[in-house]
């Protein structure tokens, strides 16, 4: 979503750097710049003039021009500032001791507010709490069976109370969590095309019946600075307590993102990029300014990471890994690793400059899937044998895998660079000999090993990869 004020951002910056000292006439210029960039990404005008103004204080102090790297001094305030602009720190979901805590979901009809339920209830069950959904927006058709199938797919229990209206519905889906012991409830109400009194009375019922825990406004990122009118309006009729920002991997020009918080004084609590219940992601001020300004968040990488569960290995299989016998098949469990955590576009955001290598198509993220494809286009024997791989073999592999004979070619090539590379270390796999891994648990496999040798990261040096590759293990 923010690519376009990305490049524009970080082409600034590198016009400072070229110029070593710098003068006021060159931080008027690149304040010049930065407005231009922050208006046509569609930030609310009085944001950008109170953003420009801070930056250019700053920036113009004896402490930046005299410094022997001004232009860094320069990006670091833009980075403060940019983080202040975003909420300066993150503001995560406050559940209360009450049983059951009732999460109150607002905003226009369009906006992903039912999506947005069902991605908050994966969420909170993959924290290990009990949610029920509860299908408030009786207007909108086939609403109800929207957010019953998503519940469906996710497995947690949606109250419907068909017929009803929308505040005894609330109210019945409290008692129905108390009842069938559920600790979380998180009401999806109804929202119409543009604000209007019915739907604000009605939100102010709801809210008055059940008096939820927290009020979640959730608004579309591509609606840009409208946004803000919308959320202000909000604000002053139910009071909500933070924002969910929808559809963050549109194309849109982000500039809502940037102005919300600024403007209601309300903090970004959720952001949701793609379609997967897992997308819903905390927002964090600082891991987004510096994605921002193509700095990477290598932080919410280790967070995924983190969360993905460990392999487990058999004795046997840990004492081959211990002596570098790699095969295919641990090919494809790097393989899957890598798309538990998003895949290699997640990999490489997490990276600075990743993003725009992206963007600029410099990387081929069907990789993975051609290489899955050619693998299992191999016997059993063939991926546990790799030196069986002759002409005819290689031909067949391409034949059956629908690829050219120079991929399956450098498919091997690749698999032996990385079993040369395991070879030189003193446990391949972060596993040292006898089967133990860093911490000491045999048969534990660590991750990233393998990253630099994947197809599709050829472009990223070692020194790039070793971050993710230490982050991962």
């Amino acid at each position: 979503m923010f690519n376009s004020l990305s490049d524009r951002l970080q082409g600034v910056f590198s016009g400072l750097r070229s110029k070593g000292r710098l003068t006021e006439g060159d931080i008027e210029g690149a304040m010049r710049e930065i407005r231009l960039a922050l208006l046509e990404a569609d930030v609310n005008f009085k944001v950008v003039k109170s953003f420009v103004a801070a930056v250019k204080e700053r920036a113009l102090t004896a402490e930046v021009l005299d410094s022997l790297t001004p232009a860094q001094n320069v990006v670091k305030i833009v980075l403060d500032q940019l983080t202040g602009l975003l909420g300066g720190t993150g503001s995560g979901l406050v559940l209360t001791s009450r049983i059951p805590n009732v999460i109150m979901l607002v905003g226009l009809q369009g906006s992903g507010k039912t999506t947005a339920a069902a991605k908050l209830a994966y969420r909170l069950k993959q924290q290990g709490h009990s949610p029920l959904l509860v299908a408030a927006d009786v207007y909108r058709p086939a609403a109800a069976d929207q957010l019953e199938s998503l519940g469906g797919d996710i497995g947690v229990p949606v109250f419907r109370g068909d017929g009803a209206h929308p505040v005894g519905i609330a109210q019945a889906a409290v008692r129905e969590a108390i009842d069938g012991l559920r600790d979380v409830v998180i009401i999806d109400t109804a929202g119409r095309l543009h604000v209007d009194e019915e739907m604000m009375a009605e939100a102010g019922a709801i809210k008055e019946a059940t008096r939820p825990d927290q009020v979640l406004m959730v608004v579309d990122a591509m609606t840009g600075q409208d946004v803000v009118n919308v959320a202000a309006a909000f604000a002053e009729r139910v009071d909500f307590d933070g924002v969910v920002m929808a559809k963050m991997d549109g194309d849109a020009r982000g500039g809502g993102a940037l102005s919300i918080r600024e403007v209601t004084g309300k903090p970004i609590k959720f952001v949701s990029e793609g379609e997967k219940p897992s997308s819903l992601e905390e927002f964090h001020p600082d891991r987004m300014a510096k994605r921002i300004l193509g700095m990477g968040d290598v932080v919410t990488l280790i967070e995924k990471a983190q969360a993905v569960s460990d392999e487990e290995f058999s004795q046997a299989e840990a004492e081959r890994m211990a002596r570098a016998e790699l095969t295919f098949d641990d090919f494809l469990t790097i393989n899957r690793q890598v798309r538990k955590l998003g895949g290699i576009g997640s990999l490489l955001k997490a990276l600075p400059g990743g993003e725009k290598a992206l963007g600029a198509g410099q990387v081929d993220e069907g990789a993975l899937d051609r290489m899955e494809v050619i693998i299992h286009s191999m016997t059993k024997a063939e991926r546990t044998r790799p030196s069986l791989l002759n002409g005819s073999r290689r031909q067949r592999i391409a034949t059956g895998a629908g690829v050219q004979v120079f991929e399956v070619n450098q498919l091997v090539k690749q698999f032996d660079e990385t079993r040369r590379m395991m070879k030189k270390m003193q446990g391949p796999m972060g596993m040292q000999s006898g089967g133990k891994g860093k911490k000491g648990k045999k048969g534990k496999r660590s991750r990233g090993r393998g990253l630099r040798s994947l197809p599709g990261l050829g472009q990223f040096s070692a020194a790039d990869l070793k971050g993710l590759e230490d982050m991962l293990k």
